[in-house]
């Protein structure tokens, strides 16, 4: 599996963090039509970030998200400028994406 495309920019006390995992996102209903089994369906279930190794961002997810998903949030009060940020996602079979970046 593909990485975790990452920016992050501190501006006014806020990083802005934008996200973008590389990941074909095959619901169940995909899955049926083309394997003809739903058990086949994997999608991001799990996606979280860190700062400096604390977790700053931690969220469940569902087959409702697009292929290769677009994940964007605001953390306040927290990092500074040349701290390193990384994501980690897990996708329903166990797979994992990760990515890596400064706050810029």
């Amino acid at each position: 599996m593909s990485a975790i495309k990452v920016k992050a920019k501190l501006k006014g006390g806020v990083v802005s963090v934008k996200a973008m995992a590389k990941h074909e996102m095959s619901t169940y209903n995909m899955a049926e039509k083309k394997t003809g089994d739903r058990e086949n369906a994997n999608f991001i279930t799990h996606i979280s970030a860190t700062i400096n190794g604390e977790t700053v961002m931690d969220m469940s997810t569902s087959q409702f998200l697009s292929k290769n998903p677009i994940f964007k949030f605001d953390l306040k009060g927290i990092g500074a400028k040349g701290d390193a940020l990384e994501m980690v996602a897990v996708d329903r079979k166990g797979n994992t994406l990760k990515g890596k970046g400064k706050i810029k």
